[in-house]
């Protein structure tokens, strides 16, 4: 009797997770959809609560789950049911992934020759922050993958870039040639006047040093531009 008051006293959520656990190990997280995997995650930071329901609110909240891990704290502390722990324990996840997607980046190749890779690797740390960030990707003569260093972060709308600073730093790490890379956190990649009036005095700069700026990419949640391929540099 006491076995069975027990048994009927689980939250019901319970065999719901248990499924859901089965569910990613038998066909594993790219087959999940994106409430699904995020439930999952869920589960991790709340392990006593029922986490589909909120799980499908923060998608309908940010509008997609990158743009959950990429949101605010503030922003998160707006949604129902995640506290200061929860949140923090989200962005500790968010850096893990980033982290993840950077050693992804094979450096004992040249960079350029896995473009894709670094577009994708350059959505998964930019595309969903909230504010602006200026990074560089440092390549020594063979073109691969010195440092990757966030060198300025702004507002929503601007990040102050010294054209001297970089090259400074060029200088230091050896590197001969530079890839630039900022997001938008407006979402549109187009570049603005002064992406490309900062872009080509970065280039005057580093050409007679010897240093080669391949391309200045920009990067939103809509997609990417190369100034490069924009024929802008």
């Amino acid at each position: 009797m006491e076995s069975g008051m027990a048994e009927a006293a689980k939250p019901h959520y319970l065999g719901h997770r248990e499924r859901a656990r089965e569910r990613f190990n038998a066909v594993g997280g790219e087959a999940l959809a994106d409430y699904e995997l995020l439930e999952l995650l869920l589960h991790i930071l709340l392990p006593q609560r029922d986490t589909k329901a909120l799980a499908k609110t923060l998608l309908a909240h940010f509008g997609s789950f990158s743009a959950v891990l990429g949101a605010s704290p503030a922003r998160l502390a707006e949604v129902k049911g995640l506290g200061q722990t929860s949140i923090t324990n989200l962005k500790v996840i968010q850096a893990v992934a980033q982290r993840y997607g950077r050693d992804q980046i094979d450096r004992e190749q040249p960079i350029l020759a896995s473009w894709s890779q670094l577009i994708d690797y350059c959505r998964s740390q930019m595309a969903y922050e909230t504010i602006e960030q200026f990074r560089i990707l440092f390549l020594d003569k063979k073109n691969r993958l010195i440092a990757d260093e966030v060198q300025q972060v702004g507002t929503v709308d601007h990040t102050p870039v010294y054209p001297r600073e970089v090259i400074r730093r060029s200088l230091e790490l050896s590197a001969t040639a530079l890839i630039l890379v900022h997001n938008h956190p407006s979402g549109d990649p187009a570049p603005s006047s002064a992406d490309v009036r900062m872009t080509r005095e970065i280039a005057d700069i580093a050409k007679p040093l010897g240093i080669v700026l391949h391309d200045h990419l920009i990067i939103g949640k809509s997609g990417h531009a190369s100034l490069r391929g924009l024929k802008l540099i």
